[in-house]
This record gives C-alpha cells, sequence and structure tokens, in this order.
C-alpha cells in the first residue's frame, strides 16, 4: 500500500512522506592546464603535469562556472573570485602507452614510436565562489 491506502505503485523518483532528499552537490568548471574539468569537493583527477612538489596545495583561478545548491554562477570567461584548491597526491604519474604507427603503402615505409603522457593526480578541497 502507498500513502494514499491503495495498492497503486508510487513512482521511483518520489521519496517517501516525511523523508526530505537533498542531493545538490556544489560543484564547478575549472580550466586545469588546458583542459576543463567538473570538480566537486574531495574527488580525485588526473591532470597534466603540474609544477607542484607531493602534498602542497594548488589555487586554481580559472574557475568557468560554479553551482552552488542550485544557484549557477557563470563566468565571461571566468567568475570573478572564484577560486578551487587541490591538494597534490602524487606528483607524477604515467598514463597508458599510445602507440603512433606510420605507413605509406607500395612505398616500403613504416614507422612506429610510443608515448606516454605524465600526469599529477590531485585531490579538490574546497570550492569558493
Amino acid at each position: 500500500m502507498n500513502r494514499s491506502g491503495s495498492n497503486k505503485r508510487i513512482p521511483a523518483g518520489n521519496p517517501p512522506d516525511g523523508v526530505n532528499i537533498k542531493n545538490e552537490i556544489m560543484y564547478a568548471i575549472v580550466e586545469i592546464a588546458g583542459q576543463q574539468f567538473k570538480v566537486e569537493k574531495d574527488k580525485k583527477l588526473f591532470v597534466h603535469k603540474l609544477d607542484a612538489k607531493e602534498g602542497e596545495s594548488v589555487d586554481f583561478e580559472k574557475v568557468l562556472l560554479v553551482d552552488n545548491e542550485g544557484k549557477i554562477a557563470v563566468g565571461t570567461p571566468t567568475v570573478s573570485g572564484a577560486k578551487v584548491t587541490a591538494k597534490v597526491l602524487v606528483e607524477e604519474v604515467k598514463g597508458d602507452k599510445v602507440m603512433v604507427f606510420k605507413k605509406k603503402r607500395r612505398k616500403g615505409y613504416k614507422k612506429m614510436n610510443g608515448h606516454r603522457q605524465h600526469f599529477t593526480q590531485i585531490q579538490i578541497e574546497t570550492i569558493v565562489g
């Protein structure tokens, strides 16, 4: 039985009576080393190699969008006064190997090359905006 006493199903998206669900999480869109990331508090990310030591705190000023419990602030191009602070967990990590293969048919030309990108692992500590 549901709230009205009938045997009809309750839609999956609605919480039961008396339960107040607040699922809005503060997030931001930040530009880090030329790439844009959606960040939330305590989220771990791999970004292109940063000049920071392990355990240091890093600030990112290029915040493009901030969502604070439904209030969205969009920057033109950045949100003024907004800042994201992150802690460096691992200074340098190598990514997966990318194989680059070049060939020209009927010419006898083949070239194989590999590349591994260097990354820094960070954890988001605070979002101010």
